[in-house]
Order: C-alpha cells, then sequence, then structure tokens
C-alpha cells in the first residue's frame, strides 16, 4: 500500500509552526538556567544567613550547587537538542514526510528528568529545615540563661544571678548532674581552704563535670580544648551578699578550639544547668 502521507506538501503554517515549538523549547531551557543559577546561589544564600547568626555552614548547602549545576546543564542540552530536533523537522517537512516529525522523547525525558530533580531537592530543603531547627534549639539552650540578669565578659565567662545561697546553689547543681547520670569529678571549695591557711574570703566553690560520651568526641576533633575540659561552674559569693554562677560560655569554646556546630551540642547544656540552679 501507498504512504498515504507521500504526497503531503508542507503549508506555510507548517513550518511557522515548527518554529514556535522550537522556541518554546527555547524559553524552557532558558528557565531550566535561570533556576539552576537561583538554585545554585541558595548555598551562598545559607552562607550569608549562618554569617548574620554567628554560626558555621550547613555542609549540606553544598548540594544547592549540584542541583544548580544539573539545572544549568539541562537547560544547555535542551536548547541544543531542540535546534538539532527543529533541523530535523525542517528536513522532514521538506520532503512531505509528517510522521518523521512527531517525536515525544525530548518532552518526556525533560519531564522525567524534572520531576527526579524536584524530588532530590525537596528532600535537600528537609534535611537543611530538619539541620535547621536543630541548630536552632541549641542557641535558644546556650542563650536560655542570659535572660537572668547575666553579665558576659569579652573573655567568654558568662555570669549570672542565683537566688540562693551558695550551699543551695551547689546542692541544686549536684542533684541535676545525678539526675542526668553526669559524673561529678570535683567540688573544690576555695572558700574552705582558704580557711584552713587562717584566710578568710566570701563562700566560693567550683564544680568540674562531664562525660566521657559527650567530651570523647570534642577532644578527638580539637584535641586542645582538654584544656577546658571537663566543664566547670563556679559558684561565688560577693562582698554585698550575692551569689553568681560563672561558667565558661559554649560558643566562646567552640570558637577558642575550632569546634564544628554539630559538635557544640555536646557543652551547650551547661547554660542550662546553670541557669536552672540559678532560679
Amino acid at each position: 500500500m501507498d504512504n498515504p502521507h507521500a504526497s503531503y506538501k508542507a503549508a506555510v503554517a507548517d513550518y511557522l509552526a515548527a518554529e514556535r515549538t522550537l522556541l518554546a523549547w527555547v524559553r524552557t531551557g532558558l528557565a531550566l538556567m535561570g533556576f539552576g543559577f537561583v538554585v545554585a546561589r541558595f548555598g551562598l544564600f545559607l552562607q550569608q544567613l549562618a554569617a548574620i547568626e554567628h554560626t558555621r555552614t550547613q555542609r549540606s548547602s553544598g548540594l544547592s550547587l549540584w542541583f544548580g549545576t544539573a539545572l544549568i546543564a539541562a537547560g544547555v542540552l535542551v536548547n541544543l537538542a531542540s535546534a538539532v530536533r527543529h533541523v530535523r523537522m525542517m528536513r522532514e517537512l521538506d520532503r512531505g514526510n509528517v510522521t518523521g516529525v512527531r517525536s515525544v522523547a525530548q518532552a518526556v525525558a525533560t519531564a522525567v528528568f524534572l520531576g527526579l530533580v524536584g524530588i532530590a531537592m525537596a528532600v535537600y530543603l528537609l534535611s537543611v529545615r530538619e539541620s535547621t531547627t536543630s541548630h536552632s534549639e541549641i542557641r535558644k539552650e546556650i542563650t536560655m540563661a542570659t535572660a537572668v540578669n547575666p553579665t558576659a565578659t569579652n573573655n567568654g565567662i558568662v555570669t549570672l544571678s542565683s537566688k540562693h545561697s551558695v550551699d543551695e546553689t551547689v546542692a541544686t547543681l549536684t542533684g541535676i548532674l545525678q539526675s542526668k547520670g553526669v559524673t561529678l569529678f570535683a567540688l573544690v571549695d576555695h572558700s574552705g581552704e582558704a580557711e584552713k591557711v587562717g584566710m578568710k574570703m566570701p563562700p566560693t566553690k567550683l564544680l568540674i563535670f562531664g562525660t566521657p560520651k559527650a567530651g570523647t568526641p570534642l577532644m578527638l576533633a580539637a584535641p586542645s580544648i582538654a584544656i577546658d575540659l571537663p566543664l566547670k561552674i563556679l559558684v561565688s559569693q560577693d562582698a554585698q551578699g550575692k551569689v553568681w554562677i560563672s561558667y565558661n560560655s559554649p560558643e566562646y569554646l567552640a570558637q577558642r578550639h575550632g569546634l564544628s556546630r554539630e559538635l557544640l551540642q555536646n557543652i551547650a547544656v551547661v547554660g542550662t544547668l546553670a541557669a536552672k540552679a540559678g532560679e
């Protein structure tokens, strides 16, 4: 049987339709490249946000560069494939072959690719959100104590007021540590030792505490932090009879020893302990 399309002669409308199809694909390619650029710059946005919040950039932000690059590359391929397809379509129309210009492979491939990229980006954004939420909770825990008349010096020491005596505050701290399974390595009674040598000083006691599970990863990552571990809380009374609770700021220790945000949570509890002891 003869080909029913053998005698078909392409009209001007066919060529114009082919041109519109080419321009539509070009717009699609440009949109992919533009969106890819925005996605690639999303990592920079996270870095700027981290700088504003004085935190370190999350590792996962580097994936945005790969997603963006993939989208830009896809846009370039779509434009190139569209150009090739248009040239082939023109030749088929010149020959009067309408069946040779019908192809959905490019459209289907583009749709499948965008679907996969969309799923991957959704998973990525969810992971970034969870990590950001976790870091926000850590920052909240670290700064929780600063709401109660704190005095923070430029050497990283945070000082809070206590509503109780030195002994009562120490007893509260000791009870909290025991309930949380944290080891109290030493309780240094500075004022008691001074009294033994005939000297007087206001009540002053130092608690040294921690857990190997929390401290060991810190020392493996930054051996120098061993000089500041175990954690310490100083409970002292001034000349006016006011009781104060002092400790090294976790953020100060992290900056001093170059700890990552992930490891900072291992020592962030000190601020919460001090705040609860002073209530």
